[in-house]
């Protein structure tokens, strides 16, 4: 198939571009990007299937590297299938999915089961991100290279904070063996002692028990020290408080190869959403307060944290609707993840390019995702094409995640992904009719 899109506004960050172009594919790569021109033509232009784009934003396809797939295991809150449908469905191209799986993604057969399944779907593309300990257990390293070869391409225990501080140094000489890098849930479990939201006036007020921001920046601090000790690649999970920012920025001024990422909720939400006790508002890390989300943002603009990350963790009621002590931790977020950051870009305290650069060239070159990032004359055809004008009403019921445990269920955003396509094919589509 030979597919001509036609006059957007292509913003490539990587690539530094920011001008109207059009793009031709075919066979599943991209054939030539030339400036916008009405005259301009092919002798075949004919054989090409025209979707016109002067209203759209398009970028190189956008990638989430933090997500939960769920399968194998708890297919009853998600499985690889519906994971990718929500992932193509909010513009994601590809995902990298974390290994709290039932059995954990500790060895080459996980990683192995879930690319079959990631295949068999023809969707978004999924990256398995391996168990740094056996089990999530904290006890003794997996077999990174065994699973690399498999397919993996980081290592994390996810919301599991490896605790024992010369297991994480192995893991990073591990790691660096392989290059690739070490995922970090940066959190030390004596000092959050079980805690269910943000420590502060309003946990007392409300009677939870806190999580202080210093839990979140031992730990960052910690990680920084043993980077530097290993000189071993790590990155930082979902940031979530100014301290952590502020640690990050140094360490990155110095020159150590560390990298982070932050979640929408975090940019969308603070801890006064925890208020009503409504357990969708539990997350781990939690909802942090307006100073910490400031400089979240100051963080994205000067390029402190590289990449934005749903952190897309569904759970079905079984787990939500308890006590919020009781509450599993964390919200869906493939489906609302863009167009929850492009609120900062129409307020104007992001540009275009910084907000998109998370989602492309940031995650592509901290996984080192050969072909994504950004686009390049004969390079694969990942592309999404966003209407940056759209406003639509958050329906959690319309959702193709197989979980509902949104709290923005029935707030309006405005931008959204209307095409999404994967080595020039297009696997979500809600601009063409008939376009297959």
């Amino acid at each position: 198939m030979k597919i001509l899109i036609k006059g957007g506004r292509l913003i490539d960050p990587g690539n530094q571009i920011d001008d109207r172009m059009d793009i031709y594919i075919q066979n599943g790569k991209i054939r030539a990007l030339q400036t916008a021109s009405p005259r301009r033509s092919l002798k075949d232009l004919t054989e090409y299937i025209q979707i016109p784009a002067d209203d759209l934003i398009v970028a190189p396809g956008l990638i989430d590297m933090h997500t939960h797939l769920r399968e194998p295991g708890q297919e009853y809150k998600e499985t690889i299938l519906t994971g990718v449908q929500a992932a193509v469905a909010g513009g994601f191209g590809a995902v990298a999915c974390m290994p709290n799986t039932q059995p954990v993604n500790d060895n080459q057969s996980v990683c192995a089961y879930i690319l079959n399944k990631a295949r068999e779907a023809r969707l978004a593309r999924v990256f398995p991100i391996g168990a740094i300990s056996m089990g999530l257990a904290g006890e003794s390293l997996s077999e990174f290279g065994e699973m690399k070869e498999y397919g993996a391409v980081g290592f994390s225990d996810d919301g599991h904070p490896v605790m024992n501080s010369q297991l994480m140094r192995r893991a990073l000489e591990y790691a660096k063996a392989f290059g690739l890098p070490i995922i970090s849930h940066c959190e030390d479990l004596n000092l959050s002692q079980n805690g269910v939201m943000n420590e502060g006036p309003t946990s007392t007020w409300l009677g939870l028990r806190g999580i202080p921001a210093a839990a979140e920046e031992v730990m960052v601090a910690r990680d920084i020290l043993l980077c530097q000790l290993t000189e071993s690649r790590l990155h930082v999970a979902h940031v979530s408080t100014a301290g952590s920012v502020q640690i990050i920025r140094e360490a990155k001024k110095r020159g150590l190869p560390v990298t982070a990422e932050t979640a929408p909720h975090y940019l969308t939400m603070t801890e006064e959403a925890v208020v009503g006790f409504d357990t969708l508002t539990k997350v781990n890390p939690p909802l942090r307060t307006r100073e910490d989300q400031q400089a979240l943002l100051k963080g994205l603009k000067d390029g402190t944290i590289d990449a934005i990350a749903s952190d897309h963790a569904p759970h079905s009621s079984l787990e939500k609707e308890v006590e919020f002590d009781r509450a599993a931790s964390g919200m869906i977020g493939l489906e609302t993840a863009l167009p929850l950051t492009l609120q900062w870009v129409h307020k104007g305290a992001l540009t275009w390019a910084q907000a998109l650069a998370k989602f492309t060239v940031g995650p592509a070159g901290i996984l080192g995702l050969e072909g994504w990032g950004r686009l390049r004359v004969e390079g694969p055809a990942h592309l999404t094409l966003i209407d940056p004008a759209l406003e639509f009403e958050v329906d959690v019921q319309q959702f193709r995640s197989r979980s509902k445990n949104s709290p923005f269920h029935g707030q309006r955003l405005k931008g959204k992904a209307v095409l999404t396509m994967v080595d020039g094919r297009i696997v979500y589509n809600q601009l063409t009719p008939n376009l297959e």
